[in-house]
């Protein structure tokens, strides 16, 4: 159960620059918004994850915790309730938003989720092409809500992508972000 239901009770408590961070690299002729609303140490390393998917071609945008520790229990908002002003302007005006997240699991998987479902299709072909096991359904994280904030971009739909912590690290990551650029690259959204 998350602490706070949206971004306004949570600023009335934590405090920007100090708790958490927010960093936001608009590429205007970018279509493509990439989120890691989890980020800094809230879900490690999908901020990491989030500008290597995003690199100098697609939008970015991190909300980072950034507290000596508890910012899991602390920061973290749910994607249907992450209402985070900057956030929501950058996908309101992108076709196409790719949310990062962290999950647990063993080994090394990548669950896909969100309305996008073509895209997710054309991620987890590239993904498996990399050797790196993916699931699109029958999980605990279908991403399907319209609130959800992966879904709240100009298409209303969008791919919720969570990684477990193997995948979120070292050459697993860096084929997961290549494999989701590949997959923006064939879409006719890029």
């Amino acid at each position: 159960m998350d602490r706070y239901r949206s971004y306004e009770e949570l600023k009335t408590r934590e405090r920007e620059g100090v708790d958490y961070r927010i960093i936001v690299k608009r590429r205007q002729w970018s279509r493509v918004a990439v989120i890691a609303p989890h980020g800094g140490q809230i879900e490690t390393a999908t901020s990491s994850v989030a500008r290597a998917i995003a690199s100098s071609r697609f939008n970015l945008y991190l909300f980072e915790g950034t507290r000596p520790g508890d910012n899991y229990p602390r920061l973290h908002i749910t994607s249907r309730h992450f209402d985070e002003p900057r956030c929501l302007d950058l996908v309101s005006r992108c076709d196409t938003v790719i949310a990062v997240h962290g999950c647990k699991g063993p080994g090394i998987c990548v669950l896909l989720g969100g309305l996008d479902q073509q895209l997710k299709r054309r991620i987890s072909k590239q993904l498996r092409a990399r050797a790196i096991r993916c699931m699109l359904n029958g999980h605990g994280f279908p991403g399907t809500s319209g609130r959800n904030i992966c879904n709240r971009g100009r298409g209303h739909h969008g791919v919720q992508v969570e990684l477990t912590a193997r995948a979120r690290r070292g050459p697993p990551a860096r084929a997961v972000a290549a494999a989701i650029q590949e997959a923006l690259r064939h879409s006719d959204r890029y």
